[in-house]
């Protein structure tokens, strides 16, 4: 009875099959060259994925902050809160959670009140935003996203 055979390579002076001798110098810097670029491509869109979701991230927190305003406009006798010191402390029980703060710097958001009218900023990462300044008066583009009174 014969046995049955398998395919096999002839083995070569280095243990490898016979013909191949491995990779070239050259494929694998190639290869290497491929995956760097793909990890750079990748690196660098996913930093700008982070910076617009941190952008938008403001830009609800700034809606939110409107809306708190708002609605202690209308609870007490139409006016708003009468400093910024005292405009963070009346507006924070009607934030469901504590006074939004900046996604990446841990920072206050920019916020001056009055009794008739208040503004509220913050600066865009990706330079984007509806202000040139914080005190929402110049309402031109620029780095900072601003909501201001809609009374």
């Amino acid at each position: 009875m014969t046995p049955l055979r398998t395919r096999c390579f002839v083995r070569g002076k280095k243990g490898l099959p016979a013909g191949r001798q491995g990779f070239t110098l050259l494929e694998l810097l190639v290869v290497v060259g491929i995956v760097s670029i793909l990890a750079a491509l990748l690196t660098v869109s996913f930093s700008a994925v982070q910076t617009r979701s941190r952008d938008s991230r403001r830009r609800e927190d700034m809606k939110s902050v409107q809306d708190a305003l708002e609605q202690y406009y209308a609870n007490s006798g139409f006016v708003y809160p009468s400093d910024s010191g005292t405009c963070k402390t009346a507006i924070s029980s009607y934030i469901k959670q504590s006074l939004p703060v900046d996604p990446k710097s841990g920072d206050d958001y920019n916020i001056v009140c009055t009794t008739s009218s208040y503004c509220v900023c913050a600066t865009l990462e990706a330079g984007n935003g509806n202000s040139a300044v914080t005190d929402c008066t110049s309402w031109t583009d620029g780095s900072y996203y601003c909501v201001g009174s809609l009374q």
